[in-house]
């Protein structure tokens, strides 16, 4: 799954993908995906409150790029990996896309009922 804003999806769908934020230090860059399990956590860290996300369900399967399983950030539960894609998330890849709103104290709860598709 990859979290994004609603009109990032619109304008990823104009041009056919999402593609990697900028390289970091290690010169690498990027698309930060997650398993529905831990979706609400970098969305709690990085998203908290907003409510114009939508979340996107990704099919691995048709993803062109390789997708390494990798530590998040020391909050995070112990050896807890997350899936991170080196390369474009082409929209063909995107099988449904769902509203992502958190409660009314602006945080994201943990997602129930969501197949991961892996």
């Amino acid at each position: 799954m990859h979290i994004c804003a609603a009109d990032e999806w619109a304008r990823a769908r104009e041009r056919g993908a999402i593609e990697p934020v900028p390289p970091g230090a290690d010169g690498e860059a990027f698309i930060h995906l997650s398993a529905p399990e831990q979706v609400h956590l970098p969305a709690n860290r990085l998203f908290r409150g907003r409510r114009d996300l939508v979340l996107l369900h990704v099919d691995p399967a048709l993803l062109d790029a390789p997708v390494r399983w990798e530590q998040g950030v020391p909050t995070d539960p112990t050896a807890m990996l997350f899936p991170h894609l080196y390369g474009p998330l082409p929209c063909s890849a995107v099988k449904t896309v769902t509203v992502y709103l958190p409660g009314p104290e602006g945080i994201f709860a943990p997602l129930t009922g969501v197949a991961d598709p892996t």
